[in-house]
């Protein structure tokens, strides 16, 4: 099983507005509705695919509620810490005539030390069924930042694979506990070493040091694949892999992507697959997730199609 948790849940709106301008009255085309947080759009994914995960983190007031009763309605198994004050609601407004997406997120609730340690209790008691832990999105109003790397310290064991795709100081500090993965966009990847990257062996430079500042493997992602520097199933050494897609997709949303690329990435370890198929399936899955509305949502077939149009090739050391 694999256990998510999102401590800044939200309720995330999705509205498809052609010709968006700011400042302009509009009717939206489309619009969706799905509880979100980088965590939760895991989890969706990973249950699309077929995948047994349960959910967890923080949730509050009536947005709580709502968040709660869809994942449910969804079929997605979840467990939620309930918290006083009210989640968030976050926008995306997509543009499906320029292909540009604006997006408000709140900040989230507050978070008070009691209902911290109720959620440590609950992580403590999952993740002893659980055989990868997940801990993706931001950090709500209140939580220290080092939180993340706090709770991996806390479920630690040799046997559980821990999986950080957060932003920014929370990722740096989540990095001082080892984790067995990190996975951020190369924007995120940026910000966390100090440097921007200008092409694709910036990017295989950007994957290196996250693992020297203390990931044991890392997956830096764009829209066209990823690189990733991947330690050796024996522990000795690591290898940087290139995967990208042969195929362009027709994108309605890329809200999510970088969530359901992490999805697919897992699911095919989670099945035993090997290092370049599971990059495959989660190259696929980041695509086909951008032919749909709505964060983590993925549909198998689009993958399996997909994945067939996924090149992986191993980067020589030195390059």
């Amino acid at each position: 099983m694999i256990l998510t948790v999102t401590l800044n849940a939200a309720l995330d709106r999705t509205l498809s507005v052609p010709n968006f301008q700011a400042g302009r009255r509009h009717r939206a085309s489309d619009a969706l509705t799905l509880p979100g947080g980088k965590g939760v759009n895991v989890a969706r994914a990973l249950r699309n695919l077929g995948q047994p995960v349960i959910a967890t983190g923080l949730a509050g007031g009536r947005t709580g509620t709502s968040i709660i009763e869809q994942l449910t309605a969804e079929g997605i198994l979840n467990d939620f810490v309930r918290i006083g004050d009210e989640s968030r609601t976050s926008t995306a407004v997509v543009d499906p005539t320029s292909m540009q997406q604006t997006e408000i997120n709140e900040y989230g609730p507050s978070v008070a030390d009691s209902e911290l340690e109720l959620l440590m209790e609950k992580l403590a008691y999952l993740s002893k069924g659980a055989d990868i832990v997940v801990f993706a999105g931001s950090l709500p109003r209140d939580v220290p930042v080092d939180f993340y790397a706090v709770m991996a310290a806390e479920i630690g064991r040799p046997d559980l694979p821990i999986v950080v795709d957060v932003p920014g100081p929370a990722m740096r500090a989540a990095l001082a506990a080892e984790p067995w993965l990190v996975s951020p966009n190369a924007r995120e990847a940026e910000e966390v070493v100090g440097n921007e990257f200008s092409d694709e062996e910036d990017a295989v430079v950007g994957a290196e040091a996250l693992c020297g500042l203390g990931a044991r493997s890392s997956l830096v992602h764009d829209e066209s694949g990823c690189v990733a520097r991947l330690a050796e199933p024996d522990g000795d050494g690591r290898r940087t892999l290139r995967a990208r897609i042969d195929v362009r997709t027709d994108v309605v949303s890329s809200v999510g992507s970088g969530d359901a690329f992490l999805a697919g990435y897992l699911a095919g370890t989670y099945d035993g697959a090997g290092e370049e198929e599971a990059l495959r399936r989660g190259v696929a899955s980041g695509a086909a997730s951008t032919q749909l509305l709505g964060a983590g949502v993925v549909d198998r077939a689009d993958v399996d199609a997909l994945a067939r149009q996924v090149t992986v090739e191993e980067v020589p050391e030195g390059d």
